[in-house]
């Protein structure tokens, strides 16, 4: 085993990359796994992904992880995406509400 060398939220579209880089015969059961299910779910290209989630951090003040989840989930409407930060236990203001779903519609 690899030790870890960096620790940071990444997308489900990130994660697929990193794995389709790597020779299949040597993934091991859970990263094939893993893989079949970042190709199945993943709606996005890694660098939007990259270039949303950056953008959720910036100008909606979001975590990294927050931002992550928010990608990855994809919601369509304020009423999704409320839906996912009232489990965050923070106020979300409308305001913020509307730049995720315009981040979220201007990437996908």
């Amino acid at each position: 085993m690899k030790d870890i060398k960096n620790k940071e939220p990444i997308t489900i579209a990130e994660v697929r990359e990193i794995l389709s880089r790597m020779d299949p015969e040597q993934l091991d059961q859970i990263q094939r796994w893993t893989f079949d299910y970042t190709s199945k779910f993943s709606s996005i290209e890694p660098k939007r992904a990259r270039k949303m989630k950056k953008a959720l951090v910036e100008e909606c003040n979001l975590t990294d992880e927050e931002a992550v989840e928010i990608v990855n989930i994809m919601p369509g409407s304020i009423a999704e995406i409320r839906s996912f930060t009232f489990g965050w236990k923070k106020l979300i203001l409308a305001e913020t509400l509307s730049k995720i779903l315009r981040i979220i519609r201007e990437n996908s």
